[in-house]
């Protein structure tokens, strides 16, 4: 009877034994990267395209040559990016806040205060200084670093509340919209919009999923970075009800998230009025420094029927970049009702209406309407369900077309065109 000798491999080759938590963890990552690479790439490759659009239309174009360094100028194209409302965050970064509201003598038109970053909420610029302080980047190379994190993070969020509802192929067709709409070149720039639409999708995803105190801190922390956010705290009270009603997830967490969605928002407002001596100082600030304000959708009506017939002698008037504004502007409704039609949670529909509404009853700059109704999310929602029948080089030719083209209507038109 033969035996069989099991033979021991040779000392020193061993393969060593993997600790089980070890694979444990590189499983879960594996499965992170296989879950959400896609998306991440998709939204990569399709922003990067659209930003060195841009890039060159700034280099070839040479105007922020002769612009102040401040109001989209400087010694490279890529200086352009932190111009503008990028200049006023940087200075909260490097020398804090000290809201005042300071006449300007002699002033009696639109603008009759001088400029104060207590416009300009706290979130994105906190951010920027910690991580300059913590990796020695510039406030400049912190403040994109920040900006562009949050953008992915942002795609991510989209995404996840898309696959929600239609499924991983339509969530990655969102990811891919949120990368080349109409305002999207303030993504990678020194702007809060991405910051701010990255909390709102996950703030509205966790309210999906009944995570009710994630839900609430997020917003509270959306409602720091800028004061559109009162459409996401209102939106998460009214989800919030049903719930209630029918004590699904219980009281104490609805209660508790909607205690604390508004504190960042309303904290910060009230810090302002308190500071500045003024009840209204916030509001007062926006509309005579900025010439933003309340106005029932006054000036908005002003542009709708102005540009139709060619006249552009409305407020602000930027031709160019005001019929942009007014495409996108008419666009929300349409995407707003086929939202509906889907039946959505009520969170995203309470949050795209009232932020379109906000957005429409305030006298400002229309060319900038783009930009302010970026992270209305999600009315990408029923594009991504329609467009995720389309094969891949299909969908691959129209992405990749708007991706190029965004460099121009998303980013030029923006920074250089307009006045952000």
């Amino acid at each position: 009877m033969s035996t069989v000798q099991l033979r021991r491999p040779p000392v020193g080759t061993e393969r060593p034994e993997v600790p089980h938590g070890a694979r444990t963890s590189r499983t879960r990552l594996r499965a992170v990267a296989e879950r959400y690479g896609p998306v991440l790439l998709m939204y990569g490759v399709l922003k990067l395209a659209g930003f060195a659009v841009f890039m060159f239309l700034l280099d070839s174009a040479g105007d922020f040559r002769k612009k102040n360094p401040r109001f989209g100028g400087g010694e490279h194209a890529w200086d352009v990016l932190a111009s503008w409302d990028g200049w006023w965050y940087q200075q909260i970064a490097a020398h804090g806040y000290d809201p005042a509201l300071k006449p300007v003598p002699g002033a009696t038109g639109l603008i009759t205060l001088e400029g104060n970053s207590a416009a300009f909420f706290p979130l994105y610029p906190t951010l920027m200084r910690l991580v300059s302080e913590c990796t020695g980047l510039g406030l400049y190379g912190a403040g994109m670093t920040v900006s562009v994190i949050a953008s992915f993070a942002a795609a991510l969020g989209i995404y996840t509340v898309t696959k929600h509802l239609g499924g991983h192929r339509a969530g990655l067709v969102a990811a891919g919209l949120w990368a080349v709409w109409p305002g999207s070149g303030t993504e990678w720039s020194g702007y809060s919009e991405s910051l701010y639409t990255a909390l709102a999708a996950w703030a509205c995803y966790a309210v999906m999923t009944r995570r009710w105190l994630t839900a609430g801190l997020l917003t509270c922390a959306a409602g720091l970075c800028r004061p559109t956010a009162v459409a996401l705290v209102a939106a998460l009270a009214v989800a919030a009800v049903p719930s209630l009603r029918r004590r699904e997830d219980g009281v104490c967490r609805p209660l508790a998230a909607v205690a604390i969605a508004p504190l960042g928002l309303f904290g910060y407002l009230g810090w302002v009025n308190y500071r500045m001596g003024d009840i209204n100082g916030y509001s007062k600030l926006q509309d005579g420094a900025w010439a933003h304000k309340f106005d029932w959708g006054v000036h908005t009506f002003d542009v709708l029927t102005s540009i139709p017939v060619g006249h552009f002698d409305y407020r602000f008037a930027m031709p160019f970049e005001d019929v942009i504004g007014v495409c996108v502007v008419l666009m929300v409704p349409v995407l707003t009702v086929l939202l509906t039609r889907l039946r959505p949670p009520a969170v995203l529909v309470v949050y795209t209406v009232l932020s379109y509404l906000m957005v429409m009853t305030t006298q400002q700059y229309f060319g900038n309407v783009s930009r302010y109704l970026l992270p209305l999310f999600p009315l990408f929602v029923p594009l991504a369900l329609a467009m995720r029948r389309l094969r891949w080089p299909s969908l691959a030719a129209v992405l990749g077309t708007a991706a190029l083209a965004s460099g121009s209507y998303a980013g030029y038109v923006l920074f250089v065109l307009g006045v952000p």
